[in-house]
Parts: structure tokens; sequence; C-alpha cells
């Protein structure tokens, strides 16, 4: 396990600019053990002492920003590190929401491709602009108040509870949700774009016959290799293994039904209206290509994360940026 004070100084340095992050880890480091000694010789168990010394020092990143020489002027120091943990929580969990049930009712409504991708990108762009101005707006008016939660003491009042739990042999569950979310969402859409509209559907239906189940086969084992890695909570040559398998087998005819030209259907004329032929062609070398780039990063990821881990070598800590430890 972690021990508390890697989790204080690998909070503290994922927002450290990276070139800083080694004098800084040992700077801080020491100056946490010095606190904790004083502590320990005064009489305070060891656990206590580290918890003490750790409230002493502060939010880490309120630190991070004081060794970055970041100045946050807008909100103020005490309401800043808030505001930027809510937001960070708004983007990267509420928006991608918003945008897949966007893309889901589109799907529902009207499978044209240009809206689809037209109404993801206006999502993004409204609903992100929204979330960060009404989140900026109520910050700043606490601040100028001085009538907010940290005042109070409710909720924005640090411990070191706050902390992450940066575990390096383990699976961030993040990925497996994403893993297992987004399969599904692709079998929902194949088969309801299929049966579920009252128009000329957008995937070639002669492929029910076999690629299209073959497909929907290889999202679930996709969707069960995500759920079987969090379970084994490391990675290794048989994940590595494992891995490449389950991404060639839903890759490669993937990319076979797009040169081939048998994924859209043949009786589908909606293209024209985005500008022309030329656009179903470089919409189709465009899906090839971030499906083939795509896959080899994530078995080439895969590889070295299993390499990392046999040989006892440093890993990246999710959620610390570019930051490793042994």
């Amino acid at each position: 396990m972690t021990s508390l004070i890697d989790r204080y100084v690998y909070t503290a340095l994922r927002r450290v600019p990276e070139q800083q992050r080694g004098d800084i880890d040992r700077e801080l480091r020491a100056s946490i053990e010095d606190a904790v000694d004083a502590r320990v010789d005064s009489g305070e168990e060891r656990d206590t002492a580290v918890e003490g010394a750790l409230i002493e020092l502060g939010d880490p990143d309120k630190l991070a920003d004081q060794y970055a020489g970041r100045s946050n002027v807008l909100i103020g120091p005490d309401y800043y590190p808030a505001w930027r943990r809510l937001l960070t929580l708004l983007l990267s969990t509420v928006l991608p929401i918003v945008v897949i049930i966007g893309v889901v009712v589109q799907l529902i409504d009207d499978p044209d491709i240009g809206k689809v991708i037209g109404g993801a990108v206006t999502a993004i762009l409204n609903v992100g602009i929204q979330m960060a101005f009404w989140t900026t707006a109520v910050f700043v008016v606490l601040e100028r108040t001085g009538a907010g939660p940290v005042r109070k003491g409710l909720t924005l009042n640090w411990t070191p509870k706050d902390l992450p739990k940066f575990e390096p042999s383990t699976v961030p569950l993040t990925e497996v949700v994403a893993g297992v979310v987004w399969p599904i969402l692709l079998i929902g859409a194949l088969v309801w774009q299929q049966v579920g509209l009252d128009r000329v559907p957008v995937l070639d239906p002669a492929n029910w016959s076999f690629w299209w189940p073959y497909m929907i086969v290889a999202f679930v084992l996709g969707a069960g290799y995500q759920v079987w890695l969090y379970r084994r909570r490391s990675y290794d040559r048989t994940v590595s293994v494992v891995n490449a398998v389950q991404q060639l087998i839903s890759a490669v005819p993937l990319i076979w039904l797009l040169a081939t030209d048998h994924f859209f259907n043949p009786e589908y004329h909606d293209f024209i209206d985005l500008g022309g032929g030329d656009v179903k062609h470089w919409f189709t070398v465009s899906v090839i290509a971030l499906v083939a780039l795509g896959t080899g990063y994530d078995i080439i990821k895969v590889i070295l994360r299993g390499e990392q881990e046999r040989r006892g070598l440093p890993s990246k800590v999710p959620g610390t940026g570019n930051y490793n430890f042994g």
C-alpha cells in the first residue's frame, strides 16, 4: 500500500513542472520526515505524528502552487484548490456523460454521421463552457462575500483523508468502467441503427449474416477483459498477450470491412449531403487510421506496463502526470 507521505508527495508533485519534481520530492520528504521525527520525539505515535505533520503543511495542491510560483488572484488561494478540483471533476465525469447521452439520443432520433459528430462537438463546447463559467462565478461570489464553506470549515477544510490513493500495481477503476460502458454503447448503437429506426440503416445490413454478430461478441469479450484485468490487479506478459488478442480480433475485421467498402450500407446516401462523394472516402480513411493507431497504442502501452512490473521498474502513478516512482 502507498504510505500517507507518498500520497501527499505524489499529490503535490502532479501540479509541479516536471523539471522541478526531483528537487521538490527530496526537499518535501525531508521536511515531512523532520516534522514527524520532532513529533515522535515529543511522545506522539508515528501514525499520529505523520497525520499531524501533513495537516500542518496543509492542502498539497496549495503547496504545489507555492512551489511553482503560481498566483491565484481571481478566486484566491483559499478557494482556488477547491474550485480546481470541482471543475476537474465536472469536466472529466459529468461532461463525458452528457456528451454520450446526447450522442445516443441523436443516434436514436437521426443517425446521420454529420449530425452525430456536430452534436457531440457542440455539446462539448456549450456544456463545458457553461460548467466552467458557472462554477467560476459561484466561487468568485463566495470569495468576495466570505460566506463560503471554507470560512465555516464544512467541506473544503483539507485533511489527509482527502488525499488520492495512488496504487501503482492496481488497475484504475475509471479505465475499467470506460472499458465496459463503451462496448455496451457500441452494441446498443449497432443494433438500434438496424432494427430501431424507420429509415435506411447506416451500416451494411448484409453483415448481420456474420460480421455484426461477430463484432458484438468481440465487444463483449473486450468488456470481459476489462473486468478480468481489474480482478487480476496487475500487468504481466499474460495480460499483454490477452490484451493484444482481444484488441486485434475486433480491430482487424473492422479495418477490413472499412477498407473493402463493406462497412457502410450502399443504400445510405446521406454522405452526399455533407459535401459530395469524397466525404465518405475521407471519413473511412480517418476511421481506419484512428482504429489502427488506437489499437497499436493500447497494445504497446499494456506491454510496457507489464514489462515495468515484471522487472520492478518505476511505473506511472494514475493521476500524477509524468511522475514515476519505484
